[in-house]
Parts: C-alpha cells; structure tokens; sequence
C-alpha cells in the first residue's frame, strides 16, 4: 500500500515545468480532499526534490506558501520557470494551474 506521503509526492511529480498546483487540488488528485494541510506537510519533508518539484505547489489563492528553503528561494525558482510573481503571489493562476484531470 503507498503511503499518503508517496501518494503526494507521486501527483507533485507529474507538475510540468512553467506550471504549478495548489495544496487543496493535490488533495484532490489523490482522493482526500479534505487533507491540503497535510499535503504541505508531506511536501515539507520531500526527499525527491528537484525530482518532486514541491516548489510548483502554492496556496489556492495564488500565494507563494511555504517552502523548505524560504520563500525567496520559491518565488526564483518559480520565476525561472516563467511563472509571473508579484508580492508573494502568482499573477493570473488560472493561466499556470496544472490540471490533474486527464
């Protein structure tokens, strides 16, 4: 049986380069949508990184969220991608969110 962890972990992974996801839909992608607290914590403790790009996973409301190795850290990596930041939020979230339904 895969733990709740590699079940996160697994849907983070499939977070394609210029996009990103939030704690909430990840929740939902792996059948427990009422688990988006624990789904940061499980990115928290990633040992897959950069494989497992926890650093595409942001609040619902297209705030940056927390990360490991701060928020500076977050917001380049995510600028690198591409993706449009301002004031610790991503501008137009719609447009970067990674849709699991396939």
């Amino acid at each position: 049986m895969i733990s709740f962890q590699e079940k996160v972990w697994q849907a983070t992974a499939k977070i394609p380069r210029g996009k990103v996801s939030t704690y909430g839909l990840i929740a939902k992608a792996i059948k427990n949508p009422l688990a988006s607290r624990a789904v940061g914590q499980a990115l928290h403790c990633n040992p897959h990184w950069p494989k497992v790009p926890c650093h595409r996973v942001v609040r619902g409301t297209g705030e940056i969220g927390g990360f490991a190795s701060g928020s500076k850290k977050k917001i380049a990596l995510l600028r690198q991608e591409g993706i449009e930041i301002e004031n610790g939020r991503i501008l137009n979230l719609k447009y970067y969110l990674y849709s699991f339904a396939k």
